[in-house]
């Protein structure tokens, strides 16, 4: 009872404790509650100005009306290797060269051209060609194309050893990779054109072929919607070629004969350039007569 009586008004003693000796001052408690209570407003007050700072952003963010068109974001447009001319200009090939992968590579570009093909020896006088070049291979046994070809709407030929295609119908050209594809059929039923040859890059992908040789290699591609003729500048495999094709950013590409098939191609200012041999079916060497062209010609 002395205990009892030691305390002083301003001390508070707890009961069941066993009588603590340092009790807090009742100043010190009130204090602490006045402090945990400051903390417990100052986070009721943040989630509230949080709240009220979340609806004002929805407030600022417009809102589509409903006869009002709704703005987009606008697709970014893919560059194109070569440039694009005035469509009423003289049709003429853009040359290009670069390097990949330390192979040299010659970009024939044809501006205000048709895609069309030859079978049979080429005028070179023809001025209304800007690029011709070997497209289908010539069969060893009977002389016939190889692979399926269509000739201004006639078929030439159905065979259906290699998978790359080119067609061009109606004036659009299309490449590309498949074991049957009913482009043969449009280019028999429109005027159209259409041949095969070793695939080489399809969807971006390279595509290996079974002949291992190295050669002077040439090939049509698609790269982002964009037509054109590529050659190497050292004999390459098919495999190293296609790769090269693939990191210039090609989605699709077929071959055309390389080696020392002959072509030619015209630029801006007139001037042809040659590639192959012209002078390779002399004396005892013979054309076949069934050899084809890819050939652009002024539209």
């Amino acid at each position: 009872m002395k205990e009892l009586k030691e305390i002083r008004d301003d001390q508070i003693r707890i009961l069941g404790e066993g009588g603590s000796k340092n009790p807090l001052p009742r100043s010190v408690w009130i204090i602490i509650l006045s402090i945990l209570g400051i903390a417990l407003v100052g986070v009721i007050l943040l989630f509230v100005t949080r709240q009220k700072e979340e609806e004002i952003q929805e407030l600022k963010a417009p809102e589509p009306a409903l006869f009002e068109p709704v703005r987009e974001a606008e697709p970014i447009l893919h560059e194109w290797i070569g440039h694009q001319p005035d469509s009423l200009a003289p049709g003429y090939t853009e040359i290009r060269d670069t390097l990949i992968n330390d192979i040299p590579i010659r970009i024939f570009i044809p501006h205000n051209a048709e895609l069309t093909l030859h079978i049979g020896r080429m005028n070179k006088e023809d001025k209304s060609i800007i690029y011709a070049a070997q497209a289908a291979d010539v069969r060893a046994d009977n002389g016939g194309i190889v692979g399926a070809f269509v000739l201004n709407g006639e078929p030439k030929a159905w065979g259906l050893s290699k998978k790359g295609y080119c067609a061009s119908i109606n004036g659009k050209v299309t490449i590309g990779v498949a074991e049957n594809t009913s482009l043969f059929e449009e280019a028999t039923m429109n005027n159209g054109y259409f041949f095969r040859q070793y695939p080489l890059v399809k969807d971006g992908q390279v595509i290996d072929n079974e002949p291992k040789g190295k050669s002077i290699r040439r090939a049509i591609c698609d790269r982002q919607g964009e037509i054109f003729m590529v050659e190497t500048g050292t004999t390459e495999s098919f495999h190293d070629f296609a790769q090269a094709l693939a990191d210039l950013g090609v989605d699709q590409a077929v071959y055309i004969v390389g080696s020392s098939a002959y072509g030619w191609a015209v630029d801006e200012a007139g001037t042809t350039h040659e590639f192959g041999e012209d002078n390779y079916y002399t004396g005892r060497r013979r054309m076949p007569k069934n050899t084809s062209y890819v050939v652009w010609r002024r539209r």
